[in-house]
């Protein structure tokens, strides 16, 4: 069995490692700030590197989807130890689905800047009692004129606090059973009437936010979408968010800097790779990460054919959060009592980035629905096994 790329992939190669070798040492490194972090997302989508399959008319490279190049991309940058392009809510979540779903106005005004970090965007999903019954939400937009005007509280809203924009669910059809009457808003967070606290984490820093909105108005024209039928569009996002938040070069890159961290730790003068135990437990992970790295190439051969995925779609955010704070609980245990450092110190590794991922990935478990609920959604949706008994009232 021939498992090579053939020649013309493995051209495409050679052109993503002379990029890296040239370009390599612009990449921004930790603590630089976001002026450098544009140059490279601007450098990336430049040789598409990033945004490589969005239209050109929408600031993308504009390139044909492609498995194996978008592979051979992955496994270049991570060899050679360079960041990705941009991922986050606006890039990764909203921009898919505005080409999904959008209407061309709102893919002309947001994805070029979106994708080049020049608007940052939150979600308005969850709320203090809707947060598992996402459908239930309470903030409602009633009618003024050509204007919503919005009432009510959004929380765990990431990003709020430095957030340019918000895509957000708010109830315009109060008689309406409470999955019809939702709309799917795009609005400023400058707009008057929104308020933003930040809420303290386990991390001691705020990456979560309550939002709350007293009279805000918001033109109708800026939903995406029909009106009513915020929760398709909702379920979109929240396809794409599973999709982040199990991004298997993620874990690949984490797995090379775990890699790195067990040929430099030692116990009694003993390296940690050199451990028989300390290798297996490495190995099982390894054996993890590159099945997340298939499983990401069978998904995108389903989305390229068009052909829904099924159950597999519906894995990624369960395994993908599982596995990378799997990882990161690997590495607390590999510092030893360095382990338990944090927030600075002489013998603090990698500035505390282990112990700060290990903490937050706990958080991304419960994040984006619950581990418990994406299991539901597994057995209901993708497995057909009888919904869960509703408690009588």
């Amino acid at each position: 069995m021939d498992l090579a790329y053939g020649p013309r992939y493995e051209a495409f190669r050679q052109q993503v490692r002379d990029f890296a070798a040239a370009h390599g040492a612009k990449a921004p490194k930790a603590g630089q700030g976001l002026a450098a972090q544009r140059a490279w997302q601007s450098l990336l989508i430049e040789h598409g590197y990033a945004a490589r399959t969005i239209p050109a008319q929408y600031g993308g490279y504009g390139a044909e989807p492609d498995i194996l190049e978008s592979r051979i991309i992955a496994e270049e940058f991570i060899a050679a130890g360079l960041p990705m392009g941009m991922a986050n809510q606006g890039i990764s979540m909203l921009v898919p689905t505005l080409l999904e779903m959008g209407t061309e106005e709102q893919r002309k005004a947001f994805i070029e800047p979106t994708i080049r970090g020049e608007i940052f965007w939150c979600q308005g999903y969850s709320e203090p009692g809707s947060g598992s019954d996402l459908a239930s939400l309470a903030t409602r937009a009633t009618e003024d004129g050509d204007d919503f005007v919005i009432n009510g509280q959004k929380i765990w809203t990431s990003s709020a606090h430095f957030a340019d924009m918000i895509f957000c669910l708010v109830r315009t059809e109060a008689d309406k059973p409470k999955h019809q009457g939702i709309s799917y808003l795009l609005f400023s967070m400058k707009t008057p009437g929104i308020e933003v606290r930040p809420l303290i984490t386990m991390t001691g820093q705020a990456e979560f936010n309550e939002v709350f909105f007293t009279d805000v108005r918001v033109p109708k024209t800026q939903i995406v979408g029909e009106r009513g039928q915020g929760w398709q569009v909702a379920n979109a996002t929240l396809k794409h968010e599973r999709g982040m938040l199990g991004d298997p070069n993620q874990a690949g890159t984490r797995l090379k800097a775990l890699i790195e961290l067990v040929k430099t730790e030692t116990v009694d003068g003993e390296r940690l790779i050199d451990s028989p135990v300390w290798r297996d437990r490495l190995a099982k992970l390894q054996a993890r990460v590159l099945a997340m790295e298939f499983h990401g190439l069978r998904l995108l051969t389903a989305r390229l054919k068009g052909e829904n995925p099924g159950v597999a779609g519906l894995v990624v955010k369960l395994m993908g959060c599982e596995l990378n704070h799997q990882l990161a609980c690997f590495a607390i245990d590999a510092l030893g009592e360095l382990g338990v450092l944090y927030d600075g110190g002489p013998h603090l590794r990698a500035d505390g980035r282990w112990q700060w991922n290990m903490m937050f990935d706990l958080g991304l478990i419960i994040g984006g629905g619950t581990a418990q609920i994406q299991k539901n959604i597994i057995a209901e949706r993708g497995l057909g096994m009888p919904r869960e008994p509703k408690l009588a009232s």
